[in-house]
């Protein structure tokens, strides 16, 4: 099974066995349905209900109907199968990506060194060819995604 990090549980919420998880995964619609499978522990557990409730992602379980039957699960990490993510072809995981090798339209070879958010809607790509070079991941300097190949092909603006 091969499974992508979604969060983890920080605390209960109420006394019907509500979950609290933090979460910065950015495909969340795709991960908190009913009836989805969350591994925690390496075991599945189908999702009941799900809310967003301030900043957190609150989910009860089938089976788990009680505030003293989820106690055990406090403070571990929560997986999804990546088989079951189903991402669009312009979607794509930090993950995968950070493997990807970069290539610019100039035929220079780089490695992606880091990946991080500047603000909530900008991810940044830190980039090593013969220098450091810093992408935005939603810009004109990504030319293309090939997920086929695990490429990325960029054009650095002169100067940088």
């Amino acid at each position: 099974m091969n499974k992508v990090y979604i969060g983890k549980i920080v605390n209960t919420h109420g006394i019907k066995g509500e979950l609290r998880i933090i979460s910065d995964f950015p495909y969340k619609d795709k991960v908190f349905n009913i009836n989805n499978k969350l591994i925690i522990d390496d075991k599945e557990y189908i999702i009941k209900s799900y809310r967003v409730h301030k900043n957190y992602d609150m989910v009860t379980l089938d089976d788990y109907n009680d505030i003293n039957q989820v106690l055990f699960l406090l403070k571990k990490k929560v997986y999804f199968d990546k088989d079951d993510l189903k991402l669009n072809d312009n979607e794509i995981l930090d993950d995968d990506l950070i493997r990807y090798k970069v290539i610019t339209k100039d035929g220079k070879y780089g490695t992606i060194k880091e990946i991080f958010m500047a603000s909530p809607d900008n991810k940044i790509l830190r980039i090593e060819l013969d220098k450091e070079v810093l992408v935005p991941f939603n810009s004109p300097m990504i030319v293309k995604i090939d997920k086929e190949k695990e490429e990325i092909t960029i054009d650095i603006i002169s100067g940088m």
